[in-house]
């Protein structure tokens, strides 16, 4: 459970601070029971701009503080004592300014007639995601920040493959898609039968595109045991993946060994899962690569995996605000531990 804060702004103008409340989600980029509960109690249409300050470390719960943006001033339930900076950063993304969720929904607006209003689900330094309501089901309108991969890019090249794995891309521009919904649910705690029907074809993906590079890599190496570097997911985790068997959030894509790929999907799912997984995805590996030796390399990968993540978070950390830095704090040193704790 989050207790709110909300300092709220008209056109980046302090205006005042709503009463407090609490939110039964406790993840911090969980903005959309925070909006729905202002929108409510202020009379106004509001998004959250960005995270302010916390009470606790961990991404969750505790007293949370946000600069929201409202389209105009309410003339209910504020606080007008008391003054707030709200002042600019050279690091904040541009969603996380004033007018900048309008123009992501302005945007998305030009490429879908939406049939109702736009629901800000979630915001951070990471990305900036709208639900659109259309005749068609849903679309998604998403921001992304520049240091991570173009969503658009790698959508084209899995789709070039594998259509059905890919979110189906209605609008792109640079730092912004447009997805239509993927069906399903999200697939946190994956059976068998989602394994089974998921990791085989992006391995399949993997193989077709292997190659000359066709985004950056990370520099972590891992031996190739007769595998290829090809595209990674980056965060391929169960998460990501939709019951329906599209995978999403692309933006952590980069070229590597595809057993990075498969270390960070074994170390999310349940131990009791990971031998299953581990057969599966070496077993796919097997089909198209004959000759090789994927468990051997997964053994390399496990702790390589994690000096990975060591420099995703701090490239993170490097290029966002400071209030928005405790989402990642102590990030790159838990996973240089976990790499050192399962070398070979």
């Amino acid at each position: 459970m989050r207790e709110i804060r909300a300092l709220v702004t008209v056109g980046g103008r302090f205006v005042g601070e709503a009463e407090p409340f609490t939110v039964d989600s406790p993840w911090w980029n969980d903005v959309e029971p925070v909006t729905a509960r202002l929108d409510r109690d202020l009379g106004v249409t509001t998004s959250v701009l960005r995270l302010v300050g916390t009470t606790t470390p961990a991404m969750r719960d505790g007293v949370v503080t946000y600069q929201v943006e409202a389209d105009r001033v309410p003339d209910r339930g504020l606080t007008t004592g008391g003054r707030h900076a709200v002042g600019d950063h050279p690091l904040r993304l541009p969603w996380a300014r004033p007018g900048g969720p309008a123009a992501l929904v302005g945007w998305a607006r030009g490429h879908v007639d939406v049939t109702g209003p736009a629901v800000q689900v979630k915001t951070w330094n990471l990305s900036c995601l709208y639900r659109l309501p259309t005749a068609r089901g849903n679309a998604w309108a998403k921001a992304t920040p520049p240091f991570m991969a173009d969503e658009a890019e790698v959508i084209r090249l899995v789709a070039s493959v594998d259509p059905s794995l890919a979110p189906v891309l209605l609008a792109a521009e640079p730092g912004r898609v447009l997805l239509a919904e993927a069906p399903g649910v999200d697939c946190w705690q994956p059976g068998a039968d989602v394994v089974e029907r998921i990791v085989p074809r992006w391995v399949a993906v993997q193989a077709a595109l292997a190659g000359e590079p066709r985004l950056r890599a990370r520099g972590v190496g891992v031996p190739d045991f007769g595998l290829p570097d090809t595209l990674l997911h980056g965060d391929f985790h169960p998460g990501n993946w939709r019951s329906g068997g599209v995978v999403l959030d692309w933006g952590d894509a980069h070229w590597g060994h595809p057993a990075l790929d498969a270390a960070r999907l074994i170390g999310f799912v349940a131990p009791e899962m990971r031998a299953a997984v581990e057969r599966v995805w070496v077993d796919a590996w097997s089909r198209h690569f004959p000759s090789s030796d994927p468990a051997s390399a997964l053994r390399h990968a496990r702790p390589a995996s994690h000096l990975v993540s060591a420099l995703v978070y701090q490239e993170f950390l490097d290029n966002i605000e400071p209030s928005e830095r405790v989402y990642h704090l102590g990030d790159p040193e838990a996973e240089l531990a976990l790499a050192q704790s399962s070398a070979v």
